[in-house]
C-alpha cells in the first residue's frame, strides 16, 4: 500500500490524519497550506488531496470541502507513518508509583489500571485480571452456610480474595469442616492452587476416611472458581464527548453493549504470545465497533504473559499517545504485580 505514495502525499496524509484526529473537523487545502511541515500551495494540497481520495485514503463528507481520512488512510497512518510518541520519565513515574500504593491487594491494582487508564486517554478502557493458574492458597476459611451447603474464603499469595459457594456432600458436619480447613491452612500453604486437589486428596483420607473422595470433589469448585477471569470497565460514557457518538441512538445502542459485556470476549485476546493489537473500524467483528478502534496489549507476570488490558475509541483516536500509555501501563502493572508475588513468597519455602 505504501508504495503508492510518494513522500509529498505521505507527509499530505499525516498532517490531514492529526488535525482531524484534534479536531473532527474536515480538513481543507488551505488549512493545510499554512502548516510550517507542509510548505504547498493551496493549489497543489487540492491536486494532492483529489489523488489521495482516489487512492481511497480520504474521503468527502456531505458536500464540504475537507477531507476526512478513511479506515484505510488510519491503517496506513498506524502502521508506517504516525510519530511514536513517548511518556515523559515523570509520567512513566507517576503510574508506576500510583499502581504500588494499591498493592494490598490484586482486584484493587486492576480496578485502578482500568481507572487511570481511562483517565489519561479520555476513552473507554479494559483491563483483563491476570491468570491464577500459579496463585498459591495462603489462607482458607470454610463457613457453614444452611445444611449441605457452605461458603469457602480463599485468599492467595497474589492477595486476591475469592468466595465461592460449595455443596456439602452428606454426612460432613460443621466439625468436619473446621477439621478440613485447619487441615488444609496447617499443611497446604504454599501450594498451587491447581495443585490443591491432587495433594489433598491423601490427606484427607488420614483425616476423614471415605468421604475424602466427595470432599475433594467439592473443593474442586474453588479451583474452577478461581480460573474465571474478570474484567474491570471504566469510562464507557466518555465515548458521549466525542461527536462521533452524538447521535443518541449510537450512544445507547453503543452503551447496552458495553452493559452486556459478551464484547470484551472479542475485544481481549484470548491466545498467548499477542503482545499488542490495533483493530480499526470494519477490522472489528463486533458490529456495535464499526465506528470504534481498539488497541490492546498483554501484561506479563514473572516472564508470563497473564492477562491483557486495551483501550476503545473513535477511529478518529489519538493512536500514538493510546499506544505508549498502553505500553507503561502494561510495564507498570506487570511490575507492580510481580513484586506483590515475590514478597508473599520470600517468606517461606514454597512447597511442592
Amino acid at each position: 500500500m505504501t508504495q503508492l505514495l510518494d513522500v509529498r502525499k505521505m507527509n499530505i496524509l499525516r498532517a490531514i490524519v492529526d488535525d482531524y484526529i484534534l479536531t473532527a473537523a474536515p480538513v481543507g487545502s488551505r488549512t493545510l497550506s499554512k502548516r510550517d511541515d507542509i510548505e504547498l500551495s493551496p493549489a497543489t494540497i487540492r491536486n494532492e488531496m483529489s489523488d489521495l481520495t482516489e487512492l481511497g485514503f480520504l474521503e468527502q463528507p456531505h458536500t464540504s470541502a475537507g477531507r476526512v481520512p478513511s479506515e484505510k488512510a488510519y491503517r496506513l497512518y498506524v502502521s508506517n507513518i504516525m510519530d511514536r510518541a513517548r511518556l515523559t520519565d515523570e509520567e512513566s513515574e507517576y503510574i508506576r508509583r500510583h499502581l504500588e500504593q494499591r498493592v494490598s491487594e490484586v482486584g484493587d491494582v486492576i480496578r485502578e489500571t482500568a481507572r487511570m487508564l481511562s483517565g489519561i486517554t479520555n476513552y473507554t478502557s479494559v483491563v483483563q485480571s491476570p491468570k491464577m493458574k500459579n496463585a498459591r492458597l495462603k489462607h482458607i476459611s470454610l463457613i457453614p452456610v444452611t445444611e449441605g451447603t457452605a461458603l469457602a474464603v480463599v485468599v492467595t499469595n497474589s492477595g486476591s480474595t475469592s468466595s465461592t459457594m460449595l455443596t456439602v456432600p452428606a454426612g460432613i458436619t460443621a466439625q468436619d469442616l473446621d477439621k478440613i480447613t485447619h487441615l488444609m491452612n496447617d499443611r497446604m500453604t504454599g501450594y498451587k492452587i491447581t495443585d490443591v486437589h491432587r495433594t489433598l486428596l491423601p490427606l484427607l483420607r488420614e483425616e476423614i476416611g471415605e468421604q475424602a473422595d466427595s470432599v475433594a470433589e467439592m473443593l474442586g469448585g474453588i479451583s474452577d472458581d478461581l480460573s474465571k477471569r474478570s474484567v474491570e470497565v471504566v469510562g464507557a460514557a466518555n465515548m458521549l464527548d466525542y461527536p462521533e457518538y452524538a447521535d443518541v441512538s449510537k450512544a445507547k445502542s453503543f452503551l447496552s453493549e458495553i452493559e452486556k459485556g459478551e464484547i470484551f470476549k472479542e475485544v481481549l485476546p484470548n491466545e498467548d504470545g499477542v503482545e499488542m493489537t490495533i483493530r480499526i473500524g470494519a477490522e472489528n467483528d463486533n458490529p456495535e465497533l464499526k465506528d470504534c478502534s481498539v488497541i490492546t496489549v498483554s501484561y506479563s507476570v514473572g516472564g508470563e504473559q497473564v492477562g491483557s488490558m486495551g483501550v476503545i475509541g473513535p477511529t478518529r483516536m489519538d493512536y500514538s499517545k493510546v499506544v505508549a500509555v498502553l505500553k507503561c501501563m502494561s510495564e507498570s502493572l506487570g511490575s507492580v504485580l510481580s513484586k506483590m508475588l515475590k514478597g508473599s513468597e520470600s517468606h517461606k519455602e514454597l512447597k511442592e
